[in-house]
């Protein structure tokens, strides 16, 4: 083993770094990945980064569904912020090296970002749910403060409830091994080495995603039935075309990330032979995501095409005035 050893009993790890060796069976020509890796990394921080600029200086994107894609700009670039800058360490400088406290952060980091994102998007639902159900009193239900207070709350759950996952993951013996066959620190895959019984880890990761995550699916669902059952009952076909619209970005984004938590699931779940499906599709949804969601944002949304325009064309002013000589 190449990490060091802690030689005293007492100590309550002996292991006291672990190796993040990538991904699996690919070993020799994983660094070939890195590109389109970099790629999506910059594009997703670039592309976020352009959507907040952009819902700030418009004052026509200053509407709730605008600040809770803001929110989920910011959650998004957290998320790719958390593993990219280490994987790429890892193909580029084979710095695989990862401290324990450092994994453990990892941990807690990802589940936070990723209940974080569900909860934006259970959230947005809501939104989508009042403007289209009860469109009168969007206004007065919908506002500054109720946005502040959902996001708090969101950000005190997952903040709360993604601290049991790393602190049991410390609680655990590692002895011997300490190569994990991924790219970053996963729950499973760092309990995978411990040598006591790691079930309780396992026990605390499914009730925290069904508690966290099938609850906000569960209450999704809900509102888009609520929403379906509304527009079924308008009498213009226009109209109802017109409301279901507004969800279509809302609804891509949500199958795409639910999608992807249940197929991980269940690859976990069934050991398949082909460790590398599950490593790649968890590396894929933390990165993925960041870069998707404003991508169809910006491609479905007329109000938000229109304020890039207007970002576009404030910034060709101030530089065309900047360039033109004074008098």
């Amino acid at each position: 083993m190449s990490a060091s050893l802690k030689g005293s009993n007492s100590s309550k790890f002996q292991v006291s770094e672990f190796i993040l060796m990538g991904l699996p069976g690919i070993h020799s020509w994983q660094h070939w990945l890195s590109l389109p890796l970099a790629l999506l990394y910059l594009s997703a921080i670039g592309a976020n980064i352009l959507i907040l600029i952009t819902i700030c200086q418009d004052p026509a994107l200053q509407q709730p569904m605008y600040s809770f894609l803001g929110i989920l700009s910011v959650v998004d670039m957290g998320l790719a912020t958390t593993i990219m800058p280490k994987i790429l360490a890892i193909f580029w400088f084979d710095a695989k090296v990862i401290s324990l406290p450092e994994c453990f952060a990892q941990i807690y980091a990802i589940h936070c970002f990723v209940g974080m994102e569900s909860g934006i998007f259970l959230c947005m639902a809501f939104d989508r749910y009042i403007a289209i159900c009860r469109p009168l009193h969007y206004p007065s239900i919908v506002t500054k403060a109720l946005i502040l207070r959902a996001t708090v709350f969101m950000v005190l759950r997952n903040g709360f409830l993604s601290l049991t996952v790393p602190v049991l993951a410390a609680q655990r013996n590692y002895c011997s091994r300490n190569e994990i066959e991924h790219c970053l620190c996963s729950n499973l895959g760092v309990t995978s080495l411990a040598c006591d019984d790691r079930r309780p880890n396992s026990i605390c990761q499914l009730v925290l995603a069904w508690l966290v995550m099938g609850s906000d699916l569960g209450l999704i669902i809900l509102s888009y039935i609520l929403i379906l059952r509304s527009v079924l009952k308008l009498n213009s076909a226009e109209a109802a075309s017109k409301a279901l619209s507004t969800c279509s970005s809302h609804l891509i984004l949500i199958l795409f990330f639910y999608t992807v938590v249940v197929v991980i699931s269940a690859t976990h779940l069934a050991e398949t032979k082909v460790p590398l499906v599950p490593v790649l599709l968890n590396v894929l949804h933390n990165i993925i995501p960041p870069s998707l969601n404003p991508m169809v944002y910006a491609l479905r949304t007329k109000e938000l095409r229109a304020g890039f325009q207007k970002v576009f064309c404030l910034s060709l002013e101030k530089k065309t005035r900047h360039q033109r000589p004074s008098p």
